[in-house]
């Protein structure tokens, strides 16, 4: 598979198992074409024309040629500098590494990851929340991540692919809608009464099963495992957390129990506040999950095979048949 089938094929991906429907994507595609024609020529030049048809700006080819045929792929939920000074050690070993792929975005898709946020919109209206108020709600979170990123050193760990030559690729939010779109339904199909269930679900997955041999999720977090679970939320998608006073919405529009990757201290004590459960999944189990489900379809008829490192949990399920959730 050469590296540009491979990489729109995650956005196709990405799409497909998006929670949102696909009219509202093709309608923030519309507005980001509609925001570059008002541009000034000059202003054109700037702008990341990639946004025009790819909706996930934490999602991009990094570095290398896109025509590169990709068999054998070095991934991991972290790439940085390390990483790929692995990737070269074990290259002069003999080992053939034809990518380099990142869960966690670098370089440019870092930068933008705050632009993938306006998707907990649409989650949050679909849960009942007015879109008015979900607006609102992630607009302040939106821009405190911005302006967090903006003093990061973005390009390190894509300097070090350059000039090491390898090529490299980063999928954040396509491989996140694949394991909230998973949870999701396995919870709805399942139907655990209490949060205890929950965890027993979740400890069938093996990523979670491994996470938990060293005490890394799943755990709850707030509440008892004796307590209903409720109408359960899987908040594993939309670029990075969201904004502590979602929790209020939440609990008004029925939500009894949040699933997650991690959790921040103020984001825990309005769940608190607001009496929500909270699961812990597991940070890179959770990763790993979505990471896995998305290579899996990535290799169906290609054969790709995966060297995991930097926390990645590799478990195959090749004949998983996956439901759609906005199809």
């Amino acid at each position: 598979m050469r590296l540009i089938d491979l990489y729109q094929k995650c956005i196709y991906l990405g799409i497909e198992y998006d929670p949102r429907p696909v009219e509202e994507i093709e309608k923030n595609l519309a507005r980001v074409a509609k925001q570059y024609e008002d541009l000034k020529d000059q202003e054109k030049q700037y702008f990341d024309r990639e946004r025009l048809k790819n909706p996930y700006a934490d999602t991009r080819i990094l570095n290398g040629d896109p025509e590169v045929e990709v068999n054998r792929i070095f991934a991991g939920i972290d790439i940085e500098a390390q990483e790929i000074i692995l990737a070269d050690r074990l290259r002069e070993k003999g080992e053939k590494i034809d990518l380099i792929l990142s869960h966690h975005p670098e370089g440019k898709a870092l930068v933008s990851l705050h632009k993938v946020m306006s998707l907990q919109e649409d989650v949050l209206a679909q849960l009942g929340v007015p879109i008015n108020v979900a607006e609102g709600i992630l607009a302040s979170r939106i821009s405190e991540v911005e302006r967090g990123l903006m003093p990061l050193n973005h390009n390190r760990s894509v300097d070090a692919a350059r000039l090491l030559n390898f090529p490299f690729m980063c999928v954040h939010t396509p491989a996140d809608n694949m394991v909230n779109t998973y949870l999701t339904n396995l919870f709805a199909e399942k139907k655990p009464e209490t949060v205890g269930d929950v965890i027993d679900i979740l400890l069938e997955i093996p990523e979670y099963q491994e996470s938990k041999k060293i005490d890394a999720g799943p755990k709850v977090f707030l509440g008892k495992e004796k307590n209903r679970a409720g109408k359960i939320f899987v908040d594993m998608t939309g670029g990075t957390g969201g904004s502590e006073d979602a929790f209020a919405k939440l609990a008004i529009a029925g939500v009894g129990t949040i699933v997650g990757m991690h959790i921040g201290e103020k984001h825990r004590k309005e769940a608190e506040k607001n009496h929500i459960n909270v699961i812990i999944a597991g940070h890179m189990a959770s990763d790993s999950l979505g990471l896995n489900l998305l290579l899996d379809q990535l290799g169906k008829d290609d054969n790709l095979e995966v060297i995991p490192c930097s926390g990645l949990i590799r478990v195959e399920r090749c004949n998983l048949k996956l439901d759609h959730s906005n199809q």
